[in-house]
C-alpha cells in the first residue's frame, strides 16, 4: 500500500486566498488596500483567470505568511474538461508567464524536475510532464545541424519518491545539478488543495522553490536558490483534497445558507458572521485527526484528468523553454 500522506507539495498554494482572509487583510480591505510589501494583480478572463501575488519585503512575508518572491495562479475552471480551444490558451497564458519569470538567454540549459510516485496517479504529474517534454541538451550537444533555430538546451528527470528510491529526492536533484549545471530548474509536483474547487482546476507557479511533502506535513529537502545555487521555478497543480478540507467546504456552503434566510439584525446573523473561517478548518483537522488521520481524496476521473493537464502543463514549458517552437513543431522532439 502506498501511503499517499507522505507526498504532496506545499507550493505556497492560493497565496492570494491566504492573504484575502486573513484577519489583517480583512482590517485592510475596509480601507481598501494591500499590506505595505505585497502586490497583487490580476489578468486574463473567465475561461483563464491570472493571479500574480508579489511579496516583496519582510513586511510582506509576515502578512503572507510566506518568503519573498512571486506567486502566480491561473485558474482554469475547464481545465480537467477537454475542451481544445481552453487548453490552447491556457498553453499560451502558462508560456507568457513562465517566460516573464525566469528571463532566460538564448543558450540557457534548463533542467526540469518531474517530482512525485509514477505508480500512484494522483502524484504521478511530475513524471507525465516529463514525458511529454522536448529534451534537447543532448541533441545540441551531438547533432546541432538538426536542431531548429530557438531550440534552448532542455534536460529532465523523474527521481522517484523516497519509498522507491531510499534516497531524498533534494539529493538527487543536488548531485545532478552538480554534474551539468544548468541555468535555471523548474519543478513540477501535484499539490493538495486548501478549496475543492482548486482540485485540477489551476496550476500555480512559484519562483521561492519548493518543499516535496510539505503539503501533508511531510516536508523533505526543499529544492530553491538557496540549496541548490541556482533559480527554481516550481509548478504544481492541486490534485486532491483532504478530510478536513471537504468537511470544512461542506460547513461554509452551510453558513452562508444560514446567513442569506438570518435577519441581519439578529445576535445569530452575527454570529455566523463573525466565525473564523480558518479557526474553523484547524478545529475541523484536530476533530477528524483521531478517526480518519490524514484522509487524501482525489476525483474519480484522475486517471484522464491527470493524462490531459500533464500534457497542458508540458506544453506550456515547451514554448516559454523554446522560443519560435511552435504546436506543430513539438513532436519530432518528443519520445513516445
Amino acid at each position: 500500500m502506498v501511503n499517499l500522506s507522505n507526498r504532496y507539495t506545499d507550493l505556497v498554494i492560493e497565496a492570494h486566498e491566504i492573504f484575502i482572509n486573513s484577519s489583517q487583510a480583512k482590517e485592510q480591505a475596509a480601507e481598501n488596500k494591500t499590506p505595505p510589501g505585497v502586490e497583487i494583480e490580476n489578468a486574463g478572463d473567465d475561461d483563464v483567470k491570472v493571479t500574480r501575488v508579489r511579496i516583496t519585503s519582510p513586511t510582506g512575508e509576515r502578512a503572507i505568511g510566506k518568503p519573498m518572491g512571486n506567486y502566480i495562479t491561473l485558474e482554469v475552471p475547464n481545465l480537467k474538461d477537454n475542451y481544445d480551444d481552453v487548453n490552447q490558451k491556457t498553453i499560451n497564458t502558462m508560456a507568457k508567464e513562465l517566460k516573464d519569470l525566469l528571463n532566460l538567454k538564448p543558450d540557457s540549459t534548463t533542467l526540469v524536475v518531474g517530482l512525485g510516485n509514477w505508480n500512484v496517479t494522483p502524484d504521478a504529474i511530475g513524471p507525465k510532464v516529463v514525458s511529454n517534454l522536448m529534451v534537447t541538451r543532448h541533441l545540441l550537444e551531438y547533432v546541432p545541424e538538426h536542431v531548429d533555430e530557438g531550440v534552448r538546451p532542455v534536460c529532465a528527470i523523474s527521481p522517484g519518491v523516497m519509498g522507491i528510491t531510499g534516497i531524498e529526492t533534494g539529493e538527487i536533484v543536488r548531485g545532478v545539478v552538480d554534474r551539468i549545471k544548468p541555468d535555471a530548474i523548474i519543478a513540477i509536483d501535484a499539490l493538495a488543495a486548501r478549496s475543492m474547487e482548486r482540485v485540477s482546476t489551476t496550476i500555480q507557479i512559484a519562483d521561492t522553490g519548493i518543499a516535496p511533502g510539505g503539503g501533508v506535513g511531510n516536508k523533505r529537502m526543499e529544492l530553491s536558490k538557496a540549496t541548490l545555487g541556482m533559480p527554481v521555478v516550481a509548478i504544481g497543480v492541486p490534485t486532491v483534497v483532504d478530510a478536513a478540507t471537504l468537511t470544512n467546504d461542506a460547513m461554509d456552503l452551510i453558513i452562508d445558507s444560514l446567513i442569506k434566510e438570518t435577519p441581519s439584525d439578529s445576535s445569530f446573523y452575527n454570529t455566523l458572521k463573525n466565525i473564523d473561517r480558518e479557526e474553523k478548518y484547524e478545529l475541523i483537522k484536530q476533530a477528524l485527526n483521531p478517526f480518519v488521520g490524514q484522509l487524501i481524496v482525489t476525483p474519480k476521473e484522475i486517471d484522464d484528468i491527470i493524462n490531459r493537464v500533464s500534457k497542458v502543463v508540458a506544453n506550456g514549458l515547451n514554448m516559454a523553454l523554446h522560443e519560435g517552437i511552435g504546436m506543430e513543431d513539438m513532436g519530432k522532439y518528443i519520445m513516445q
